[in-house]
């Protein structure tokens, strides 16, 4: 089997509200997915309708061939639930936290012993077993986290904003170990609103918005295309009087001000056969251009443009709103 999860034609409503209106993807054994979309787009929903947590009021999630709803006990035993917030007891220290869950899914003895161990190791919270596992930092939290998923050795992790609230060095680690799990292996199906950082370690990106994928592709794809209206970014650096540059895109047919920075900026050009001769222009004008170069497109760029091309009317058609099914249940 090439998919370790396959999303077909889901959808979740609550009431007249459509959480998630139709989705259809899949994702390959040992990769890392990203799931991007803006608050209220339908990730979470989504990502607990694959734990198994929630049912689908339509359509199929499959986990390793395993459907989510008909057989969700076998499912569970597939999956690791990362997600954004989490309970922790009062009064438990690390270690009891991580042995409670240990206990919880079947461990016994030495095996438990062992597995413990190695979740700590790989979560590098031996140095924290007997901090009290409700005092910890946001990292640390994160880190307690990540090994409550991993204890039974789960073959998909879905992670709902696990860089949320780290600071720089956290998000740097828990990088890390995300990609070290795909080297190893496992699935990985990550939502997050840092998009910078899901390009750098995911294999591929969806996009979602109002319930619906916009995109489905690798960060590469987005960062190195033009926008919808075919427009290029280039950034632009002055010996001097940044301000310039600002005043000079005013009065320019072809560019336009995107973001100002301490020594000019980014600049859109809307045609990319116009390029040099924007550049041309800004020196004949006395612009004192020292740096003028192409810029890939940043993910979050891709991603409001996407949104807004959507926004201004290319929509799918949507399907009249289906009658709730209930979900067949094992016998």
């Amino acid at each position: 089997m090439d998919n370790a999860i396959v999303v077909n034609q889901l959808y979740r409503y609550f009431g007249p509200l459509k959480a998630v209106d139709g989705i259809s993807f899949e994702v390959p054994h040992g990769s890392v997915c990203g799931f991007v979309g803006a608050n209220g787009a339908g990730k979470t929903t989504t990502m607990r309708m694959m734990a198994t947590l929630d049912y689908p009021t339509m359509g199929n999630v499959e986990i390793c061939g395993i459907n989510v709803v008909n057989f969700p006990h076998q499912v569970r035993s597939l999956i690791g639930w990362m997600p954004d917030h989490f309970g922790n007891y009062e009064h438990m220290t690390v270690l009891e936290y991580l042995d409670f869950y240990a206990r919880a899914l079947g461990y016994r003895g030495k095996e438990r012993q062992t597995r413990i161990q190695e979740v700590m190791e790989f979560a590098d919270l031996i140095p924290l077993a007997d901090r009290p596992s409700n005092k910890l930092s946001k990292g640390m939290t994160q880190r307690l986290c990540l090994g409550r998923s991993l204890i039974h050795d789960p073959q998909v992790l879905i992670m709902d904003e696990p860089a949320a609230g780290l600071d720089p060095k956290a998000r740097v680690e828990l990088k890390h170990l995300i990609r070290i799990l795909a080297e190893e292996g496992k699935t990985i199906f990550i939502s997050s609103h840092i998009l910078s950082e899901l390009g750098e370690m995911c294999d591929s990106l969806l996009f979602i918005d109002k319930g619906r994928i916009v995109h489905h592709g690798d960060a590469d794809s987005l960062k190195h295309s033009t926008d919808a209206q075919g427009g290029l970014y280039f950034d632009v650096q002055l010996l001097d009087n940044p301000q310039a540059l600002s005043d000079w895109v005013i009065t320019s047919p072809y560019a336009e001000l995107v973001e100002t920075r301490k020594h000019g900026g980014r600049i859109r050009v809307d045609d990319p056969q116009a390029a040099s001769s924007v550049l041309g222009s800004m020196i004949k004008d006395g612009l004192p251009v020292i740096e003028f170069h192409k810029e890939q497109r940043n993910l979050e760029d891709a991603f409001i443009d996407m949104i807004d091309n959507l926004n201004e009317g290319n929509h799918i058609q949507v399907p009249p709103m289906p009658k709730p099914t209930v979900p067949i249940q094992p016998s």
